[in-house]
């Protein structure tokens, strides 16, 4: 059964294709067996690059376009919806880490949770990737390391700790 009705959206959207879906961090929640998991979030983000349309994304994965702002609006909820700008093309959408403070907490939270990054081929949605978060394990070991008040050389201590260790034995 085909739809009569033209498509609202101009020819420029409905024919551009998205070859990359950014990764993202996902919006911290409550683990729950019918919510927004993670995986579920990248699944709507790479629909959404598939079929360019909110409301066929959120119907696909099983949730409701209203659902999906919500999810958007939440606290932490930067990187998804900077994600989601880039997949259809929103002014502002290439910064992708936003210019939120980033905690220590925050960092070992993205630690925590991994990125994931939905996968497409000719346009079409295939699968997710799920990668550690290696800039933000490294944004913190710096931050760590500028913790060492200056003079002080923590690898040092520790070596010179185990040669007498073992010189006792």
């Amino acid at each position: 059964m085909t739809d009569s009705r033209p498509d609202p959206r101009s020819a420029a959207v409905q024919n551009r294709r998205i070859s990359r879906v950014p990764a993202f961090t996902p919006v911290p929640l409550r683990p729950r067996r019918d919510g927004w998991s993670p995986v579920r979030q990248a699944e709507f983000l790479g629909l959404l690059a598939q079929t360019r349309c909110v409301s066929k994304a959120a119907a696909l994965v099983g949730k409701s376009r209203e659902s999906a702002y919500r999810l958007r609006g939440k606290a932490g909820a930067e990187e998804f919806a900077a994600a989601w700008d880039a997949i259809l093309g929103l002014p502002g959408a290439a910064d992708i880490k936003g210019r939120a403070k980033v905690t220590l907490e925050s960092l070992i939270q993205q630690i925590r949770q991994d990125r994931y990054r939905p996968i497409l081929r000719g346009g079409r949605y295939v699968a997710t990737i799920k990668k550690p978060d290696n800039h933000a394990l490294l944004a913190l070991l710096g931050r760590l390391d500028r913790l060492v008040p200056p003079g002080e050389d923590w690898g040092a201590e520790a070596e010179g700790h185990r040669k007498q260790k073992h010189a006792s034995v």
